[in-house]
């Protein structure tokens, strides 16, 4: 199964999304936002759901738990 910091970089790419410009969009620092496509940090619970709004996914295809991007 794939992980959040692949998952998280290829929706990224997806949206034609800088890394700055994604940190700016979650209200992070570049540094921030970068631990987490690097796997040095996770999200808390809450800017989990940010990112799976931001990018209409659910939070388990987020974090590689399932391949459906579809929330339910």
């Amino acid at each position: 199964m794939a992980k959040f910091c692949d998952r998280l970089k290829v929706l990224r790419k997806e949206h034609g999304l800088k890394q700055r410009e994604m940190a700016e969009k979650l209200g992070l620092a570049l540094s921030s936002y970068q631990c987490y496509e690097y796997a040095n940090r996770y999200p808390e619970f809450h800017g989990l759901i940010a990112i799976a709004d931001f990018f209409d996914v659910s939070i388990d295809y987020l974090v590689g738990r399932s391949d459906v991007r579809e929330r339910r």
